[in-house]
């Protein structure tokens, strides 16, 4: 039974291994993709050809001038890294808060409505409500970029940990965990992460409800692998939104948290529907 066991780990590490590289590939076409389509600049296929031509002893005819890179690197780019970032951190905060509080419903903030009667003012709140990244600025990226490296290497951290909270608050301490600390070490980097994302990204919702158990379909349930690959397809998922939600109404935009919930709704009747069956 020992060698079983002994046989299994290496095949589990090489899947984890093999998925993981999977996904950066997956995100590097996303990012790629991201950074390619948009209502102005240079055609699509030319945006590659550029990016080889910026390599270091590269040259390639890519026919893009100076003012089609700038809106290739000042609004396309800058947009698509806060796309990464705040997918992958909405996904980890959903997943660390469904591990630490059990519960597979949880979601990284709760949405509270405002009502004024200025115009104006209720357009904006309602672009923060429904999310945005299209004002995105390499400034946005720089301000959340510690935070979110911060919250991501603290629940990374704890991953082991929150396997042990899967089998019970009592088997936890008889094992020598101090749950209490480990929960709010948790949730307060969760939700440090989560903060600094909403701070520039208005609120996005489902995303840290889809991907976290749109990944433990895949990896299983294991914190270990979840959290990590969590990251990965958060920056992946949140990329690819991203596109439709420039393109559906051009020349205007679709709020990115009208498409998170276009896939997110379902899936969330979907799981509500399961936990009812198994009640």
């Amino acid at each position: 039974m020992l060698r079983a066991n002994d046989d299994f780990a290496p095949r589990a590490g090489t899947r984890v291994a093999v998925l993981s590289l999977a996904g950066l590939a997956l995100l590097t076409i996303a990012v790629l993709i991201g950074t390619m389509i948009g209502p102005a600049g240079p055609q699509w296929w030319r945006v590659p050809i550029e990016l080889v031509d910026r390599l270091p002893l590269i040259t390639v005819d890519s026919g893009v001038s100076q003012e089609q890179w700038n809106i290739v690197w000042q609004i396309r780019m800058p947009r698509v890294v806060l796309a990464v970032l705040v997918g992958a951190m909405l996904s980890v905060a959903g997943a660390s808060y469904q591990g630490v509080f059990r519960n597979p419903l949880v979601d990284p903030y709760l949405l509270g409505f405002v009502l004024q009667r200025n115009n104006d003012v209720v357009r904006q709140v309602y672009s923060w409500i429904l999310g945005r990244l299209s004002s995105a600025t390499w400034g946005d990226v720089r301000l959340i970029l510690p935070y979110v490296v911060f919250s991501c290497g603290v629940l990374l951290m704890h991953r082991r940990l929150l396997d042990v909270l899967r089998v019970g608050d009592d088997e936890a301490t008889a094992l020598g965990m101090n749950i209490r600390r480990v929960r709010l070490t948790v949730v307060l980097a969760a939700t440090l992460g989560t903060a600094a994302a909403v701070a520039v990204s208005g609120l996005i919702g489902f995303v840290g409800i889809i991907v976290p158990h749109t990944v433990r379909l895949i990896v299983g349930s294991s914190y270990r692998r979840v959290l990590p690959m969590s990251i990965l397809c958060g920056a992946i998922f949140l990329v690819l939104a991203d596109i439709p939600s420039r393109v559906l109404a051009d020349p205007a935009e679709t709020p990115i948290g009208v498409v998170t919930a276009f896939f997110g709704a379902p899936f969330f009747l979907l799981l509500l529907r399961v936990r009812k069956n198994h009640a």
